[in-house]
């Protein structure tokens, strides 16, 4: 097959979350003898990157994409737009067979180009993109507007009559199904990981440390886990605190709020962390932890950090989100907390006492757990063969 790849972010190096996705199911379609276009924002080696990937870059170059660039909303809005006649352009000489949109962003765009393109269009949700919108400042997500958005997000896959779609969660196709789109054309993937990266080392620190990593949005960090920490310091002095990605202004924000009730000697930040370094950051915490507030968006996720704390069989602690719920049930690696900071701040308590033996035995299963399911290598082997599934149904 011929198949594009529609992304708002980089490919390489991934920025985190979703971007992590595209290079593994990149190397599959490679793998499996499929011609493959990535279109996505990249500004420099894109020569060496075709070489190493075995692909063709289509760099979207109109403007700086990324998820820490100055009026990124605003360039998220424009973006299907000029990534639509972008993949035009070179559909004058290739026929796509399948575009593979990631995120609802490059969704808008795919869908909009199935019928001129006479292409099938499958959509990944990787997340429910604007339910985060919820838990976000008002004056920068007005709630009028962002109701809209979510309605629109999730009427995308009906409105442009897409083939299939790849959901994060359980809870999220449920969503989609209730908004009319078949269950039978719904297939939920969850949230991969690297087995060879993420690896558990047992070497938790000698005095309680409290790690967070990834996106560090206004979604993932903010009152709430800034009471949490304050409130989790004030029991134990002796805390540390790492967090591990981009000082993004949620960070900035938080950080403010912990003056004065956390001593800057006890906060760690890395700034960004290339994804393949990770792990060398979160290893050796006594506990992770998954701060979100609540909103439709975090509730319908199955959040990645989850998978890449088990992965390292390090313990963790996340507010009451139902997709991730769903996913981990009972299992003892993860603890969830009431929705409100005093009940998350005593769930990172109990871990600071648990006994070596249990963190190691939870923690192997877990790391065991998410090795058989959701490596990416198996992982993107299920992607890919429902896309050769679609091309094969539409054929016929």
């Amino acid at each position: 097959m011929n198949i594009g790849i529609l992304t708002h972010e980089p490919f390489y190096p991934p920025s985190g979350g979703g971007s992590s996705q595209a290079i593994y199911l990149v190397e599959e379609m490679v793998r499996r003898g499929h011609q493959v276009h990535v279109f996505a924002p990249q500004s420099d080696q894109v020569a060496e990157l075709e070489a190493k990937f075995q692909i063709k870059l289509h760099p979207f170059t109109t403007w700086q994409m990324g998820r820490n660039t100055s009026l990124r909303n605003l360039k998220y809005l424009a973006y299907p737009f000029f990534l639509k006649r972008l993949v035009q352009k070179t559909a004058r000489d290739v026929k796509f067979d399948v575009l593979l949109a990631q995120h609802a962003i490059s969704c808008a765009a795919a869908g909009g180009l199935r019928q001129s393109l006479d292409c099938a269009v499958a959509m990944n949700f990787l997340d429910y993109l604007t339910g985060y919108f919820d838990s976000w400042p008002k004056y920068l997500a007005p709630p009028a507007i962002v109701n809209q958005l979510k309605k629109f997000e999730l009427s995308l896959p009906i409105k442009y009559s897409a083939e299939g779609i790849f959901t994060i969660s359980d809870e999220l196709a449920d969503l989609f199904q209730q908004a009319g789109y078949p269950e039978k054309k719904t297939l939920p993937i969850y949230y991969g990981y690297d087995g060879a990266l993420f690896q558990p080392t047992f070497k938790t620190s000698p005095t309680p440390l409290v790690v967070m990593h990834g996106s560090l949005d206004h979604h993932h960090i903010n009152e709430f886990g800034a009471t949490a920490l304050a409130q989790v310091f004030q029991k134990r002095p002796d805390t540390r605190f790492r967090f591990v990605g981009k000082r993004t202004d949620a960070l900035r924000r938080t950080l403010e709020m912990l003056k004065g009730r956390i001593p800057d000697t006890a906060i760690e930040c890395t700034d960004f962390v290339p994804y393949a370094d990770v792990a060398k950051k979160i290893h050796d915490a006594t506990v992770g932890i998954v701060p979100y507030a609540t909103s439709t968006g975090a509730q319908c996720t199955m959040v990645a950090k989850t998978v890449e704390y088990a992965a390292m069989g390090v313990p963790m602690v996340c507010t009451p989100l139902r997709g991730t719920m769903r996913y981990w049930g009972h299992n003892p690696i993860i603890r969830f907390s009431e929705m409100n900071p005093i009940s998350f701040a005593e769930k990172v308590l109990t871990w600071f006492d648990e006994t070596p033996a249990n963190r190691q035995a939870w923690g192997s299963a877990a790391s065991e757990k998410v090795r058989t399911e959701l490596d990416w290598r198996p992982f993107s082997a299920r992607v890919v063969q429902r896309l050769e599934e679609i091309h094969r149904d539409r054929q016929g």
